[in-house]
């Protein structure tokens, strides 16, 4: 029955069963257990780790953003070698080491840290909540001249992102804020209802405007809604905005980009590399019986201008897209990291070189392999894996 929309590329695994008590403490608490890592593979055939989660196993180690994975094994004396595994592509094993089951896991990895230092880190996996917007990287105020620009990442659209954002935007407001970079590397979607508040805050000017239409198919048309903004105190007037995205940046993530287009035109922009492209949300249906959830692809989403058919992903759709790479030499939050650099350019209307797509035109004419791809669990995977790509 799903094969049809699984051969159009409209359904590439977004219809799934889960657990119901497991997906509500994630999108409610952004609950998870782990070791509070995220990890990707380079072009160079190595295991780099992108982000390290506050209050993790493994923010209590050395290892930071930019760290390479260089073996794993239960001790020092019996590790597996990790670029033999990625050569061979022997994804499953190499999940199979750091996808723990439950709390009380230990692993030990030998680390090469970004001064070249090597060590053996040992990390045992706990229960620990995802903070959508990091307290220490997640926001910023940067200045340029006499102008402030705001910087927000958002991580994950669940439920206690919420008041973080309304938090970030009090301070942009104040602040006189008007330019914006919304980091959104790493954010594979979440709930809706977190989207509407972001919408909301980007709409000092947009009260009652579209923000994003859902539709059904035909038979179901009478079901279908229209969200429209509705600006909060906390809401600015944005001028322009700089998104930042990759291949991880999907669902909720591109439905706020898009959102965001009939509005700003060429006075927005994507940064860094193409989106992930999912167009398309499920319904949930729950089994009362157990604690199995249905989540069924059943609506797609179009913004003020019906526009929505980004299967592919957003680049090839929007007005001005600038390539960036993920430089994980840098933290996050860094005004010098690449793709941030490269988003302040932007704003500051220096020039760039669009991303490129599979979509022959004059402003993409091949497509350009990503400098970074996010190990993914597909056997295991959790919720918080499902929603945070790269999350172990």
């Amino acid at each position: 029955m799903l094969e049809p929309a699984r051969a159009a590329r409209k359904d590439r695994g977004f219809t799934y069963i889960t657990s119901i008590a497991e997906e509500n403490a994630y999108y409610e608490d952004g609950a998870n257990v782990g070791y509070g890592f995220r990890l990707a593979t380079t072009w160079a055939g190595e295991l780099v780790v992108t982000e390290v989660f506050e209050g993790s196993p493994a923010a209590a180690t050395s290892i930071t953003r930019g760290a390479v994975f260089e073996a794993v094994g239960t001790s020092a004396a019996n590790q597996t070698a990790i670029a033999p595994l990625l050569a061979a592509k022997d994804y499953d094993r190499l999940n199979a080491f750091f996808s723990p089951a439950d709390s009380g896991k230990t692993i030990v990895i030998r680390v090469r840290h970004r001064d070249g230092l090597m060590r053996q880190v040992s990390v045992t996996s706990d229960e620990f909540e995802i903070d959508p917007v990091s307290d220490t990287i997640g926001t910023r105020i940067f200045t340029e001249g006499s102008r402030k620009i705001g910087y927000v990442a958002l991580r994950s659209f669940i439920t206690p992102a919420d008041a973080d954002l309304v938090d970030a935007f009090a301070q942009f407001k104040a602040e006189g804020v008007t330019e914006l970079v919304v980091d959104l590397r790493y954010n594979g979607g979440g709930l809706l209802s977190t989207a509407e508040v972001f919408g909301d805050l980007l709409a000092g000017n947009l009260d009652g405007q579209v923000f994003q239409k859902l539709m059904l198919r035909d038979s179901k048309s009478a079901q279908n809604q229209t969200y429209n903004f509705a600006a909060r105190p906390q809401s600015i007037t944005p001028t322009k905005i700089a998104f930042i995205g990759t291949g991880s940046t999907a669902s909720a993530s591109e439905m706020i980009i898009n959102s965001m287009v009939p509005y700003l035109g060429d006075n927005m922009a994507l940064i860094g590399e193409n989106t992930y492209g999912k167009p398309v949300g499920q319904f949930a249906f729950d089994n009362a019986g157990c604690d199995d959830r249905l989540r069924l692809v059943a609506f797609r989403n179009a913004n003020a201008n019906n526009q929505g058919e980004y299967y592919t992903g957003l680049a090839s759709t929007l007005p001005r897209t600038c390539v960036a790479q993920d430089d994980v030499s840098r933290d996050l939050g860094d005004q010098n990291e690449a793709m941030i650099a490269k988003a302040l350019d932007f704003l500051a209307g220096r020039s760039c070189t669009p991303i490129r797509t599979a979509t022959a035109s004059t402003r993409s004419v091949a497509p350009a392999k990503p400098q970074l791809e996010m190990l993914r669990d597909e056997v295991r995977g959790t919720t918080a894996q499902r929603e945070m790509p790269g999350l172990f």
